[in-house]
């Protein structure tokens, strides 16, 4: 099928996933791109990897565990196969934070009326 993963991108030119990347270790980052590759390449993704967010104006989220962390990194579709990853965070809970959410609704709108406008 392949898909391509897009980091979303502010007006201002920053990048919130770029952003908290460099926040990592290098291990995690590996794994957490070892993930981006699987999302690429796999017909079918475990959802373990990859799942949609119940509740949600069809956000999903990548799933990263490496040691005993968890990361999260929120995202939609768009167009079919474009993933585009709107940002990351630690998590510590078993709920995703609605300010999470509410932050990944916000990019995906801002992305979808940019799109729209060119």
């Amino acid at each position: 099928m392949g898909r391509s993963l897009e980091f979303f991108e502010k007006t201002n030119g920053t990048c919130p996933v770029e952003e908290f990347l460099k926040t990592l270790d290098v291990k995690t980052c590996q794994k957490t791109m070892a993930v981006f590759e699987l999302i690429e390449t796999l017909a079918s993704i475990p959802k373990k990897f990859f799942k949609k967010l119940v509740g949600t104006d069809d956000l999903w989220e990548i799933r990263v565990e490496y040691k005993s962390n968890i990361y999260r990194y929120l995202c939609f579709l768009y167009k079919g196969n474009l993933v585009v990853l709107t940002h990351g965070f630690q998590k510590k809970t078993d709920k995703t934070p609605s300010g999470e959410i509410k932050l990944a609704e916000q990019y995906k709108t801002e992305y979808i009326e940019r799109m729209n406008s060119k």
